[in-house]
């Protein structure tokens, strides 16, 4: 992996650790992105992550999903580095309800498709009464009507 990842979790420290307002849910796009100083999403994609103002909370569904393109883009060892990091965020697995909201949200936006992966972020906003998503993907999220806000708001812009 190039040293991009590590560099930004050494500048940044622990971002669960900051003193936050908004609540922002973390899709795998903006963390792969940040891992590939070459991606043309990188340079938004570590802004949003090193914003001050979030408290980034990235569903465990994410972090499988984002080690699988780390680990095409980068190997075993990219894909090593970026676990290791991985205890500088706050990471959230599903509750016993929320599968069934994720089942539901699958059904539910079936033709979309949504898929599981992104309806945990869904799911988890919900719980979290989070409004924000940071995805590289905001069709998905712009299209979709959680049960706790008119709609979500996705980073970067």
């Amino acid at each position: 992996m190039p040293p991009t990842w590590r560099n930004f979790l050494q500048r940044n420290g622990a971002p669960h650790s900051r003193q936050t307002h908004t609540v922002a849910i973390v899709d795998a796009g903006p963390l792969v992105a940040a891992t590939d100083r070459n991606d043309v999403h990188h340079a938004r994609s570590v802004a949003v992550l090193q914003r001050p103002d979030l408290r980034l909370v990235i569903p465990t569904m994410v972090v499988a999903k984002a080690t699988y393109f780390v680990n095409l883009r980068g190997g075993p060892t990219a894909e090593a580095t970026f676990l290791r990091g991985m205890h500088r965020f706050e990471v959230e697995g599903p509750q016993p309800d929320d599968w069934l909201r994720i089942a539901d949200l699958v059904e539910q936006y079936a033709d979309f498709p949504l898929g599981g992966t992104d309806a945990s972020i869904i799911a988890l906003a919900e719980r979290l009464q989070a409004d924000v998503v940071v995805t590289l993907d905001g069709r998905h999220f712009a299209a979709v009507r959680p049960r706790h806000v008119p709609y979500l708001r996705v980073l970067p812009e």
